[in-house]
């Protein structure tokens, strides 16, 4: 018994070290290779989960937000709207 706690002692901070880790490459990857910045012409604002099966999302392209609705059976173009004026978050 001793031993169990004494692996489970170790092995579970080793595992939550190889975790972050790998989020950290994930993120310095992502950085690298250009995932996810922003001189694309298109860009996810936010997303909403409604259910399991069915999500909501707000999608600029160039200078108009589309809002669609993306389920297993695809997605939907539910509404369109001039883009907002976003100002420069602190700290970027």
């Amino acid at each position: 018994m001793l031993w169990y706690v004494l692996k489970l002692i170790v092995l579970l901070p080793m595992i939550a070290l190889m975790i972050w880790g790998c989020l950290k490459l994930a993120r310095t990857l992502q950085a690298k290779v250009g995932v996810g910045t922003g001189s694309q012409s298109i860009r996810i604002v936010e997303t909403t989960m409604l259910s399991p099966t069915l999500k909501l999302a707000v999608i600029e392209f160039h200078g108009r937000e589309i809002l669609v609705s993306a389920s297993r059976q695809g997605l939907t173009r539910l509404a369109e709207a001039p883009a907002r004026v976003r100002l420069p978050e602190d700290g970027l």
